[in-house]
């Protein structure tokens, strides 16, 4: 869809596009600071690049984690700590995340929690008799769905769907179960159920977003504590104010291709583009050759 090079791997299902993550960090792909990772550009510019409430809050460490991911298989069903769990097991934050559905194959499916309120005892029983389907919330999908998934909440990305993903700077994971599929190594891979029962949220939630896409009209996709999206869709210039935004603010471009316009430079982005603008860029200009489709996110 992008014609990302994942050389030298021969496969690759996972892009990681903006990350602050120890030993995956970003670098920056233009300009005078060409080269310099994410982290050292927070060293020296700090409030005046991420924000001052943000960098109050997080310090060196950058919020968000930005991917695309695309599903050859179905991934395994899992589920993600909140902050205070991660934090006493991992010194690490939660990972409440997002996901914006690129394009799906038909009948393409996602796992959304739990189809009815249940228990962690019943929960067990249904994994151990390997019917845990049975009682999880599945949810057909197409182009442009939007899930919002809390930490807590159990899910699973079927095959034939490319997304992207929106995050808490997180890589921690409690695998829940694997379609009983081995690894390269020939063995199961590591199940996580002890660590997954505190960490789930057993009640039935239904956190798919309803939204109606408006040409040249930003829309609210996702309203949390962690970060704020919207989906801007635009064919003529589109003014943009970010006065009262004190956060850095992170273009995912998905669809045709636009000059980003602020004083003193410009920047063209195209599709599968993510561009990180400063939060001392308070305004600026999307100038579209012809429609345009992007995510934009920042930390509330």
């Amino acid at each position: 869809m992008f014609n990302k090079d994942f050389s030298p791997l021969s496969n690759c299902g996972e892009s990681w596009e903006l990350s602050g993550v120890p030993g995956n960090i970003s670098e920056v792909g233009n300009g005078f600071l060409a080269g310099n990772t994410l982290q050292e550009l927070i060293e020296v510019y700090m409030g005046d690049l991420v924000g001052e409430q943000v960098f109050d809050r997080h310090g060196m460490n950058f919020p968000l984690l930005i991917k695309f991911l695309d599903t050859s298989d179905d991934l395994s069903i899992q589920v993600h700590p909140n902050d205070s769990l991660a934090m006493a097991r991992h010194q690490s934050k939660g990972k409440t995340e997002m996901w914006y559905v690129l394009d799906a194959e038909p009948g393409a499916e996602l796992i959304m929690g739990f189809k009815r309120d249940t228990t962690a005892e019943e929960y067990l029983e249904h994994l151990n008799n390997k019917s845990l389907k049975d009682i999880l919330r599945v949810e057909k999908v197409q182009s442009g769905d939007v899930f919002y998934i809390p930490t807590g909440q159990v899910h699973a990305i079927g095959k034939g769907i490319t997304l992207c993903e929106i995050q808490q700077s997180s890589d921690i994971t409690y695998r829940i179960y694997d379609w009983d599929r081995s690894g390269d190594d020939g063995k199961p891979r590591k199940l996580h159920t002890e660590e997954a029962l505190e960490a789930i949220d057993y009640k039935a939630r239904d956190n798919k977003v309803s939204y109606s896409e408006k040409l040249n009209d930003p829309r609210e996709l996702v309203r949390s504590p962690f970060f704020k999206t919207r989906l801007l869709c635009f064919d003529k210039i589109l003014k943009l104010d970010y006065m009262f935004v004190d956060s850095f603010i992170v273009f995912v471009c998905l669809e045709g291709q636009c000059k980003l316009e602020y004083a003193g430079g410009s920047e063209s982005v195209r599709a599968g583009d993510t561009i990180l603008l400063p939060a001392e860029i308070n305004s600026i200009s999307m100038n579209p050759a012809g429609f345009c489709r992007m995510l934009e996110t920042y930390v509330p």
